[in-house]
Formats: structure tokens, sequence, C-alpha cells
């Protein structure tokens, strides 16, 4: 089973410095047919103008996700980590037992692009943590790179939930063929391009959630680029 969730259907908020859309219910926006799918919670495209970002803030159980599609985005947090997350980079924090951070586009002319990603974790109360690793995907197109995994399986970022997260870069014309165990759920969001999964066209900001199906076919003729969530 197929499900698309077509871009043009998302919730939207535009604060002026922050151009966000939402999946999945957040914040203000509130749709009961869209709280989450499986593990995963929340999936925010957001626009970052430059020189603005979001201010010191609390977060508590959840594991977050951040991957840049274009632009930089510094990170600080009370674990006393500092760094800054460009394409290719991905990030995971635990907010566990509790953690403060902030997110900033340091840029002055250039607005950042990316994709914040919340999963449930297994259980309430871990030790708040951070990693932040780099892939070549852009480099190294038409393959999956694991990018988290529970145990941080075969040099993924560690996630605290049974959730394998791969990020892909389509060619124009590329493939890519997944399998799924049966049992297990799948969603795709697209970054950015045209994809066409098992026959089904999706575009940039469409998501897809599959159930009751072992073979996932993406195929894109003009590139493109996906997350692929493997969920139990």
């Amino acid at each position: 089973m197929i499900v698309p969730r077509p871009s043009d259907e998302r919730g939207h908020a535009n604060h002026g410095w922050l151009d966000s859309y939402h999946s999945f219910s957040f914040a203000d926006y509130f749709d009961p047919n869209f709280m989450g799918f499986r593990a995963l919670r929340v999936i925010n495209e957001d626009r970052v103008k430059p020189g603005t970002g979001f201010d010191t803030h609390g977060h508590r159980d959840m594991e977050i996700v951040t991957y840049v599609l274009s632009g930089e985005l510094e990170h600080k947090d009370s674990l006393g980590n500092g760094s800054i997350i460009r394409p290719g980079e991905v990030q995971r924090m635990s907010a566990g037992t509790g953690i403060l951070h902030s997110e900033f586009n340091p840029s002055e002319q250039d607005e950042v692009h990316l994709l914040q990603i919340w999963l449930l974790p297994e259980r309430k109360g871990i030790a708040p943590g951070y990693e932040q690793k780099v892939y070549p995907i852009a480099a190294n197109p038409d393959r999956l790179w694991l990018v988290a995994a529970p145990e941080g399986r075969d040099g993924a970022l560690r996630v605290h939930q049974d959730v394998s997260l791969h990020a892909a870069r389509l060619s124009p014309g590329g493939r890519i063929a997944a399998t799924l165990a049966p049992g297990r759920h799948a969603w795709v969001q697209v970054a950015r391009g045209a994809l066409a999964l098992n026959g089904v066209d999706l575009g940039q900001g469409d998501g897809v959630a599959i159930s009751e199906e072992t073979a996932i076919d993406i195929r894109s003729a003009e590139g493109g680029e996906f997350l692929l969530f493997d969920l139990a």
C-alpha cells in the first residue's frame, strides 16, 4: 500500500524570518490524520533567512535529525557543542532528559534550506547526546547512504529507535531499488527534484507512506534527492 502526502497539502507557517512546511501536525498546524507515521513524528522543510534563526529553546525525549540542503546552519547546545552544518553533513541530537539548543543562519546573504526530522525514542529518559557526520551523497549518486540507525550501525549516526534512515541523490535517469523486510514500513520524503516510486510520480516536498510492500523502485528522469525511512 502506497499513500502519497502531496507537498501542497502540508501545513504551512511563514514567520517572515522562517518559512516552514509541515508534513505532520506541528505547532499551530493540526491535522488528526497526519500526526506522524510509525515512530516518525515530524518532517519540517524550513527556509531560514540570513542572520536569523531559532533562539535557545528546550526539548525532551525526542530524536532530532537535521539535514541541510543548501546554505549553512550554526548549532549550539547546553552540552557545549557548537558546529556549522552544511550540505552533505547530517546531525543527530538526542534530547533525552532535556537539552537546550539554538540554530542560526550565520550567512549575511544566503538563506539556509533544511529538513528537520523528529523521531520518537524507544524509551524516555535517555541521556542527551549529539553527533554530526559527513556523507558524500552528492558525489556518489544512485546509491542509498545509511545516515542514521540503531547503535550507529555501519557508520551511521546513532538513533534510539528502530529506524534506519537513508539518504540518496539520483542522477538524471538514475534508479535505486530497496527492499523492505516483511512487516516493516517506509516513508520516502522528496527533498528536491522529481521521482517515480513504484510508478507513482512525486515532486519536491512530496512524501509517501509505504506499508505491506517489500520492493521499492525509485527512478528519476531529471535527477533528485530523497530520504528513505525504514520503520518498524
